[in-house]
């Protein structure tokens, strides 16, 4: 089912469908209203002040190998706060294209060179293949920057996230990761009206993968991670996973397993399908299939109650909806998509240009920026991009020992994947 985007105008038709559908929806919209303005308040303020000083950034980027993302480079173009002060590429050609957009600026073959010579207070990890972020975050670490911005998906593998985590731990530094949606001050008013019981008791976290041409694995890394780090905001920590990864329909052996691309390391199956016990005591479901996606029905969470469900479509605006009534119980009764925006449920958007503010990453760095200042983890952290490395490696480990229950944290901090690989024939 997709929300009609023309609904949301007619607020007062919704609020009628929707109370005809549970009568007791009427008092929960007006809480989960009610408290839109304090949820949002635990945002950072993104107005656009004039700045009274400004951060210093260095930017790393590697042209054919993931690039400058999708658009680390030039987000910093936009905060009147900042100031790119050096740039790394090791593609020459790459660096000097990249430099004509952000403003020629001093660049750099080597990205050490680079934070030896600029100092940046602020470093953007660009690439979106994933195999230099590890080294890339501790050379940055190490070079004194306050804060990372890093692309996602994190790293390869729990133990290189175990190091990041443990060398921001000891330097102070704040590192936040590019899941923009997480930014989305919608986020929090969706979390306060499931509190509320605008959808009753939880039952299940769905997760469904964008499920193009990279589905199965592929897809929880370079797609699933959006999905994973909405899952653990609103289900907590995964604490025990069980999952199978076929080719086909036929279970992934170690001769399927193949260096990925963009740098992910050991990879195989193009479906995979992991069910989660979260610490909320809920269960949280992963599933993807090649191919089988259908352009924006698929990439996206839903939050299932026993009165109403919330849906998040992933880098759409409206980002959530609210659809009240047992999702399991026939009704002859229409069943209104209600968008959930920063001013509550079913309630017009304020923040102009909205879509923009969180797509070109302009709200994420800014709570970069304010989690240096405020001395506070960024809305979604170091230790949160672990817990999702951890995740995707679980449903690995659990295939590996086909489908057995396997709890987290992980014992084993290598890829599950490898392991297999180098089993005897």
């Amino acid at each position: 089912m997709r929300p009609d985007q023309s609904r949301g105008s007619h607020t007062n038709d919704i609020h009628s469908a929707a109370c005809a559908q549970d009568p007791g929806v009427d008092r929960r919209l007006f809480l989960s209203t009610a408290t839109a303005a304090a949820a949002t308040a635990m945002l950072p303020n993104f107005a656009q002040a004039a700045p009274e000083k400004k951060w210093r950034v260095g930017v790393i980027g590697h042209t054919g190998q993931g690039n400058y993302g999708h658009g680390l480079d030039t987000v910093w173009l936009s905060l009147p706060e900042t100031e790119i002060v050096g740039l790394a590429d090791a593609n020459d050609k790459g660096r000097a294209a990249c430099n004509r957009k952000i403003g020629m600026v001093p660049d750099f073959a080597d990205y050490r060179e680079m934070l030896k010579q600029t100092q940046p207070n602020i470093v953007a990890v660009s690439p979106r293949h994933i195999h230099e972020h590890h080294d890339m975050i501790l050379a940055a670490i190490d070079a004194g920057a306050q804060g990372i911005y890093c692309e996602k998906p994190f790293c390869r593998t729990p133990q290189e996230a175990d190091e990041i985590v443990a060398a921001c731990k000891k330097s102070g530094t704040r590192l936040g990761l590019a899941h923009r949606n997480r930014y989305h001050p919608a986020v929090p008013v969706a979390m306060a009206a499931l509190k509320e019981g605008v959808i009753g008791d939880l039952l299940e976290i769905r997760c469904r993968g964008k499920e193009d041409h990279r589905g199965g694995a592929q897809d929880i890394w370079v797609l699933g991670t959006h999905l994973l780090d909405l899952a653990h905001y609103y289900g907590g920590n995964a604490t025990a996973c069980s999952a199978v990864l076929l080719n086909g329909t036929r279970p992934v052996t170690k001769e399927d397993v193949v260096e990925g691309g963009e740098g992910l390391g050991p990879l195989a199956g193009d479906r995979l399908f992991a069910r989660y016990e979260m610490e909320s005591g809920i269960p949280m479901y992963f599933d993807s299939i090649k191919n089988q996606g259908v352009k924006e029905a698929n990439f996206g969470v839903q939050l299932i109650g026993n009165k109403g469900f919330m849906d998040f479509r992933i880098d759409i605006e409206p980002l959530a909806h609210l659809v009240p009534g047992n999702p399991f119980l026939p009704t002859d009764k229409p069943r209104p998509w209600i968008p959930i925006s920063s001013a509550g449920i079913g309630k017009p958007e304020p923040i102009d240009n909205l879509g923009k503010l969180v797509s070109k990453h302009i709200l994420a760095t800014r709570d970069l920026l304010a989690a240096v200042s405020e001395d506070r983890p960024p809305l979604s952290s170091a230790e949160d991009g672990r817990a999702i490395v951890e995740m995707i490696h679980a449903a690995f480990a659990s295939h590996v020992k086909n489908g057995e229950r396997v709890q987290l944290p992980l014992e084993s901090r290598t890829h599950p994947l490898a392991d297999l690989a180098a089993q005897p024939s």
